[in-house]
């Protein structure tokens, strides 16, 4: 079952526990690798991305035992018995940065078949190659695939990012983290969950300095421990609900432990006449009236919400203002300053009756307001594109469906059964 139908029109309202962030998860299960002791992880979500990295762990001969209820892992590679058995899931990004730990612990990794993720734009494994060979590693090409070898521990190496990419971020601080002497990088990525991630390096013994920043600094050591660890709330669900109540005219609160990390993205609502509140480790979105644009002060120029790496509005949460804009009455511009393929899919929006101008492959003005019907409509393999075009549909009278909005399932369990305890009519066909 890979389609959503939905029955739009309904206001959704109510509160919602969100899950962990798929983005911390996934390098803080890859970073389990780095310890032959017992680690506890709790709020895994049940996720696809989870599932592929576990089965990987078990196909080494690793520990692994998940409670299906409480989400409570436990993990254990001690008997975890040769880089033969690994082989990258594909169609997931963030396996790329197993290839640290097992190193690690093996002295060698391959890269074979296709390492990617969202269809969001061309997204080369050259900036990872260039920091693992910085660590020492030696690549070489081998019956189709990459070999990477490495005799002994990782060397310590100075390195500054040309992009503050995540997982190239994640994977410097992977191979820092076991190095034999103290590393430095430049122009560091600093998003939550990478925040999260080195939170969790520490909590192994870890010694890293500058989280947060765009530099930072680690000391290799020779031996990490087991860990007992608890996942933060994804602040990308928590602001998608916020915004599904938005659209549809009603009022959604989720629990938020973490409001500052909210600032840019509470006024990014309020260009739409949205308001965000955060109470009580609770964040709630309130509308009085339909979705409007709000003027800008500078009358000769289009409003806009640009999203880059952080601290800019993250780039995965666009498309749920873009979804916001296909409603609201009123101009906006979307610029997204990574991606070069992720905007394509506004094309989607007419089919809603919908009008979406694509400037170029970075920049996509919405025009909204206009009376919108309901449409079956096709989502990219991007996850929050799928959201952004339920949110839409959720918002229109009649019945709807999204083709291929499987994706969905990387980073959000329990997505339509949260959905009708709000109000929504939806299902999974």
């Amino acid at each position: 079952m890979t389609n959503l139908i939905v029955r739009g029109g309904r206001p959704l309202s109510g509160r919602i526990i969100p899950s962990a962030n798929k983005n911390a998860v996934l390098p803080i299960l890859c970073a389990t690798l780095l310890t032959d002791e017992e680690v506890i992880l709790r709020g895994v979500p049940d996720i696809t991305d989870v599932g592929q990295i576990l089965g990987l762990f078990e196909a080494l001969g690793s520990e692994v035992d998940i409670d299906r209820t409480t989400r409570l892992l436990r993990v254990r590679h001690a008997g975890a018995n040769g880089a033969g058995a690994a082989r990258l899931p594909e169609g997931m990004r963030s396996s790329i940065m197993l290839i640290p730990p097992l190193i690690a612990r093996f002295g060698e990794a391959r890269i074979a078949g296709e390492v990617k993720g969202c269809t969001l734009g061309a997204r080369e494994i050259d900036p990872h190659i260039e920091v693992f060979q910085t660590f020492g590693v030696e690549v070489a090409p081998e019956d189709g695939a990459l070999a990477l070898t490495l005799a002994g521990r990782f060397h310590p190496a100075d390195h500054w990012l040309d992009y503050a990419s995540v997982t190239t971020t994640e994977n410097f601080v992977l191979c820092a983290a076991k190095a034999s002497g103290t590393s430095v990088l430049m122009n560091a990525a600093s998003e939550p969950h990478v925040q999260e991630f080195c939170a969790f390096l520490k909590l192994m013994g870890a010694r890293i300095g500058g989280t947060g920043t765009g530099r930072l600094v680690v000391e290799g050591v020779e031996r990490l421990s087991g860990a007992d660890y608890t996942f933060a709330e994804d602040f990308h669900e928590i602001a998608t609900f916020m915004a599904l109540g938005a659209i549809t005219g009603g009022s959604v609160s989720v629990r938020n432990a973490q409001p500052e990390q909210f600032p840019l993205i509470d006024r990014a609502f309020a260009k739409f006449g949205v308001s965000i509140t955060h109470k009580d480790g609770w964040s709630s979105s309130h509308i009085d009236g339909p979705l409007r644009v709000k003027p800008p002060f500078t009358s000769y120029i289009l409003p806009k919400i640009e999203a880059a790496p952080w601290p800019y509005l993250p780039v995965d949460l666009l498309p749920i203002f873009v979804a916001l804009g296909a409603q609201a009455e009123g101009e906006m511009l979307f610029w997204n300053k990574v991606y070069e393929g992720a905007l394509g899919w506004t094309s989607e929006l007419a089919k809603f009756g919908g009008h979406a101008l694509q400037c170029d492959p970075h920049r996509v003005i919405t025009f909204g307001g206009r009376k919108l019907a309901p449409a079956t409509v096709e989502s990219p393999y991007i996850i929050r594109v799928a959201i952004a075009l339920f949110m839409v549909a959720a918002s229109i009278d009649g019945r709807s469906t999204i083709l291929n909005a499987d994706p969905i399932r990387r980073a959000h369990p329990n997505f339509v059964e949260n959905l009708i305890a709000l109000g929504a009519e939806v299902e999974w066909a």
